[in-house]
């Protein structure tokens, strides 16, 4: 696992700022400790910084071709390079190293971008052909590895692995993006393909980026997508049998490693089945770690220890206090935009407990997206059979009155707390998907942003992200719909933006075996009934794994890698929400109605409302405001970018 930087000027072969590159490198440490790298001609600079994980004696990068005319700087893991390997070699290219970098640049000369297709792994590189005067930026299917870039107004393009690094430069436009807020405050992260900053996109996953020098900036083009496809034609148990392979097989190429690796063990359904396949896989004890909260119904240590009790594992569990927010300021400089997802704070820890023993760890993360393991898939196809069972124009009028009539219930058991599904029964599929998600409701969010962003926002609305990914979905399946859409925006968004930076903070490689993209479509061509089953999610997935993982893991209630939020700030955070909305961080900013915000503390520490998902925004959009986006601006520009916010 590594970091990479670069600076190509599109239009000429102007003198690259060394300085600059290697600030822009060097910034990015933390992701590669081992070493770091450079190529530098007229118009063209690359940085790379490495974490040595296959063939540590000849895998520096830069890497080239023989003839020196093509220069790749990458991320990731190229889980299948042997067989191309092999494969390219028979073709007549000659390797120098045994690692899978080389892979790339022989996979380029000979496929051009269609090599694309034939990758099977995690990456985002930068690939320089010198004879075509061409920039080639890619980034894995799924998106376990996240690629920054910005074209700024000199005429050059800048890229890197993480945002802090682009930030370096004095020419990348630093202007808060309306919609990017709108949308943090919607899904608690900023989808792809936008950042935080007007000037700063994101690459896409399963997208790449041609600049050719000459040429105009282009848009990405995408190289892949994901088919729901309902084509199965074998039975259950062929399906269970073949599922266990496939994850076997996964597993299997993903623990190649010239260093220790290992496995989180969260005593969830989705870690435990990736240990028992491990453990079946190696003759030594597989080395796993979890964290202990201490708290009952936050707690799932005893599951991860009946999982390593099972497979005799080497397990390492860190108790964490729950009351510990040390975090809540650090995470805003390890993720540089606004990130919402407070599971962040866990995973940071059980990162930095592994990287104690392993260089590399393997991750159970994605089952929920594959198999339909999520509540909310549940409720949505329930909800589904409700729209469809009548007619709109009675539909809306209906369950919008009762919606809004019904009390908001937050202190009630569950049962209950009926007036969110009462109102998203009255929307339309996608709207109610996306209320469903939202982590602040459409009236919340306009409370509470201030009336100059409500302008700014011109009408936007963040359901607009969802609209324009489930409209492409292939499927009319309401099940098949939601997957997709969460493919695009949530898994990438949150889920492996939340693991790529906590593991790269601690200088980890995380590898995801459920997101294989082979088991990913084959997953997506199984019947959805086989996904979702009456009230059980994950339903085929937990049968295959029964023979390997016992009943009381795989049927209990989901619980999640979560922190008691909603006590925390009652609690331990109790005085930092008051000291946050009386600084002037937040007030200065002009986004929000600081009215709005006292009120919302008010009725959550009370016990009046549950605004703890609001009240976690703005705490985390406050902690980016002070440590990143103040930090983050050169002098010489500091002024004239704060005059520009929004």
């Amino acid at each position: 696992m590594c970091g990479i930087a670069g600076i190509f000027d599109y239009r000429g072969q102007a003198e690259i700022d060394r300085t600059l590159l290697h600030r822009m490198t060097n910034i990015l440490g933390h992701r590669g400790p081992d070493g770091d790298g450079y190529y530098i001609e007229p118009g063209v600079g690359l940085g790379h910084r490495r974490l040595a994980i296959v063939d540590l004696a000849t895998g520096d990068q830069p890497l080239f071709n023989e003839s020196g005319t093509i220069c790749v700087v990458y991320n990731g893991e190229i889980y299948n390079f042997q067989p191309l390997m092999a494969e390219l070699a028979a073709l007549g290219h000659i390797f120098r190293t045994r690692c899978d970098t080389e892979v790339i640049v022989h996979a380029w000369e000979e496929w051009g971008t269609e090599c694309l297709d034939r990758f099977n792994g995690m990456f985002a590189f930068a690939l320089w052909d010198a004879a075509q005067e061409t920039l080639f930026l890619a980034r894995d299917r799924l998106g376990e590895k996240p690629l920054y870039y910005s074209f700024v107004p000199d005429g050059q393009l800048l890229f890197a692995s993480e945002l802090k690094s682009l930030l370096l430069s004095k020419w990348v436009n630093r202007e808060l993006d309306p919609q990017a807020i709108e949308e943090f405050f919607s899904f608690g992260y900023v989808p792809d393909p936008r950042s935080i900053y007007r000037g700063v996109r994101k690459l896409a996953p399963a997208h790449y980026l041609l600049v050719r020098r000459g040429e105009p900036p282009p848009e990405p083009r995408g190289y892949w997508d994901l088919r729901f496809l309902d084509s199965m034609s074998m039975c259950r148990a062929e399906v269970e049998e073949e599922l266990i392979t496939r994850l076997r097989e996964s597993v299997r190429m993903r623990m190649i490693a010239d260093v220790p690796l290992g496995a989180f063990l969260s005593g969830g359904v989705d870690s435990s089945g990736v240990v028992a396949m491990m453990a079946g896989l190696k003759p030594e004890p597989v080395s796993t770690f979890s964290i202990s909260f201490g708290t009952r119904g936050w707690d799932e240590s005893a599951f991860s220890l009946e999982i390593a009790k099972r497979y005799g594992t080497d397990h390492h569990v860190r108790a964490v206090d729950p009351n510990s927010v040390d975090l809540v300021d650090r995470l805003a400089t390890i993720y540089d935009e606004p990130f919402g997802d407070s599971s962040a704070m866990p995973t940071f820890r059980v990162c930095a407990a592994a990287r104690e023993n392993v260089t590399v760890a393997l991750s159970g993360d994605g089952g929920d997206e594959v198999f339909a393991g999520y509540r909310r898939y549940r409720w949505h196809c329930f909800e589904e059979r409700v729209r469809s069972c009548l007619p709109g124009a009675l539909r809306r009028p209906l369950f919008g009155l009762l919606g809004a009539v019904y009390p908001k219930l937050d202190w009630a058991p569950r049962p209950l707390r009926a007036k969110a599904t009462l109102q998203e029964l009255g929307r339309d599929s996608i709207d109610a998907y996306f209320s469903s998600v939202s982590t602040c409701s459409d009236e919340l969010r306009r409370r509470l942003f201030a009336p100059n962003l409500r302008r700014e926002l011109q009408g936007y609305n963040a359901a607009e992200v969802l609209t324009s990914h489930m409209t492409q979905c292939n499927s009319e399946d309401a099940l098949s719909r939601v997957q997709y859409a969460d493919f695009k925006t949530y898994l990438p968004g949150d889920i492996l933006t939340k693991v790529d930076r906590a593991s790269m903070a601690n200088s980890l490689e995380v590898r995801v075996p459920l997101l294989d993209h082979t088991l990913v479509e084959w997953a997506a061509r199984l019947p959805s009934h086989l996904k979702l089953h009456g009230r059980e999610g994950k339903f085929i997935f937990k049968a295959a794994l029964e023979p390997h993982v016992g009943k009381t893991i795989l049927y209990r209630p989901k619980q999640g890698f979560a922190v008691p939020l909603a006590a925390w700030f009652r609690g331990p955070l109790r005085r930092r929400l008051r000291e946050m909305l009386c600084a002037p961080v937040l007030k200065d900013s002009g986004l929000f109605d600081m009215t709005t915000a006292g009120t919302l503390l008010d009725q959550h520490l009370t016990g009046e409302r549950d605004h703890s998902a609001a009240l976690w925004s703005l705490l985390v959009f406050e902690a980016f405001l002070r440590q990143v986006h103040g930090s983050a601006i050169p002098k010489d520009i500091q002024a004239e970018t704060v005059a520009n916010v929004v």
